[in-house]
């Protein structure tokens, strides 16, 4: 392992130089603690960073980038904080980069549909900015609010459109980032098609930081659906609901845009925690289903024979939202499952298994069992549709901390042994950090490491750009 120098008042002015001093936050503790975690509940992944910087520049990342590499100081980037993994959590100390105010939307090109972004964009406003020419870009996640879109990029995230329109790397063209040693590189273009040499704009993508820092980032655009219609369908049970999944991707002739499943443990949550209504207290699972497409009469035919099937499956109810307001209303609740049990309860882990979609029926049975073998709660809800569910597991009450920490290992060895059974991973979209590679073998081969490890110490041969992160070297 690297052994890493502290950060030193002369590291310091340095950094000043390079981005000025209003930029370079030091020796206080208040405003460095905010960098200090992700969005995981609790501060068992949390570690403080020795120095923030928060560059502008491509030019300005390379020279602290450089100047790292000369003292052996790690550098852990960091986007807006919204993950799941600690993978934007500086473990080492060190230097965290923060890349918020790299945030300029720099080209709309109609004629190629594609855009031209910095990494501090927030997701969201790609969408928002693109609407007026007829544009979307399909490849946003859930969190899409407060992400910005280098993160996005780092984790390969996903999303609720994802069934349909796949997750973010089909969108990504192009990237322009800064290497782990200092040099500016370009990969990929403006370009649909491309195989001048190795693919190392998907290389990049899902590297979780570990690999380059992104400074543009070029997106591919699609025509915005004209309708869209959502469906929440109502089952009696967790199996109902989630039996039905397969039988609407194969059953029902059409692609849904989304398939969400939520059991009633996450609906509860997240109605109690919005002050919502929905009536989640009559069933025991629900699927929220949205069909979209350029033609009004086309997706109300979609959407009726799905709705149809899920009836013949056994659906108790389904309500149609197919107004902008009444759809926000179902899909904040599906939003705001994982804030909801962050509030009612800190002691948590949030899990993120991925499995051929197929086996999701079998998976989500899985779930039950380990529920009811351990005695904790493992709610669940996610992406049905594509083979990702999320879940909560959470101690009862009583349990004393040491017994929760004592029990919390055995339980996820036992939930990834039994996701790889399926050929499964253990994260569909929220990364591996420093949160879940210790059990990164329970579902990859020795072999499998040693190729990625290979390419790390390839490009980062002094192991400077975020450390720890997917594996130890």
């Amino acid at each position: 392992m690297t052994k890493y120098n502290p950060v030193t008042d002369k590291t310091v002015d340095e950094l000043k130089k390079i981005v000025g001093e209003k930029y370079v936050i030091f020796r206080d503790t208040e405003k460095l603690e905010p960098y200090s975690h992700d969005e995981i509940p609790g501060r068992d992944y949390a570690h403080m960073p020795e120095v923030v910087v928060r560059p502008r520049t491509k030019e300005e990342i390379s020279g602290i980038i450089k100047l790292a590499n000369r003292e052996i100081i790690p550098i852990t980037p960091r986007g807006a904080g919204s993950g799941l993994s600690g993978g934007a959590v500086p473990l080492y100390g060190g230097i965290l980069l923060s890349v918020d105010r790299m945030n300029t939307i720099i080209e709309v090109d109609r004629e190629n549909l594609m855009i031209v972004v910095e990494p501090g964009v927030i997701a969201n406003e790609i969408n928002e900015h693109v609407k007026e020419f007829g544009l979307f870009y399909a490849g946003y996640p859930m969190s899409l609010e407060t992400c910005f879109i280098g993160g996005n990029v780092a984790e390969n995230a996903g999303g609720g459109k994802a069934v349909k329109y796949g997750v973010t790397s089909r969108y990504v063209l192009g990237v322009e980032t800064v290497m782990p040693t200092g040099e500016i590189v370009g990969f990929g273009g403006k370009l649909v098609k491309d195989v001048t040499g190795y693919n190392m704009v998907q290389l990049m993508l899902g590297s979780e930081g570990t690999l380059g820092i992104f400074t543009k980032i070029i997106l591919k655009l699609i025509p915005l659906p004209k309708a869209q219609v959502d469906l929440l369908c109502l089952f009696k049970s967790s199996e109902d609901a989630i039996n039905t999944v397969p039988k609407i991707m194969t059953g029902a002739g059409i692609t849904p845009t989304s398939i969400e499943y939520m059991d009633k443990d996450s609906v509860q949550a997240a109605c109690e925690y919005l002050n919502e209504n929905i009536p989640y207290k009559q069933a025991g699972a629900m699927l929220l289903i949205t069909v979209d497409g350029a033609d009004k009469e086309q997706v109300e035919r979609d959407y009726e024979l799905v709705g149809e099937l899920c009836i013949r499956e056994g659906a108790i109810e389904v309500y149609v939202a197919d107004n902008p307001t009444t759809s926000e209303r179902i899909w904040k609740v599906r939003r705001n499952i994982a804030e909801a049990f962050s509030v009612f309860s800190k002691r948590q882990s949030g899990e993120d298994i991925v499995v051929p979609p197929a086996a999701i029926p079998k998976i989500v049975s899985e779930f039950k069992k380990l529920s009811e073998k351990f005695g904790v709660m493992i709610p669940c809800y996610g992406h049905a549709g594509d083979g990702n569910l999320h879940s909560r597991i959470s101690p009862p009450p009583e349990w004393p901390d040491k017994k929760w920490k004592e029990a919390l290992p055995v339980i996820l060895e036992e939930l990834y042994r039994l996701t790889a059974s399926l050929g499964g991973r253990i994260s569909g979209e929220h990364g591996i950090g420093h949160k879940r590679k210790k059990y990164m073998l329970t579902v990859v081969s020795e072999e499998y490491m040693n190729v990625i490890k290979s390419i790390k110490r390839a490009l980062d041969p002094n192991n400077i750009l975020n450390p720890g992160k997917i594996f130890d070297l």
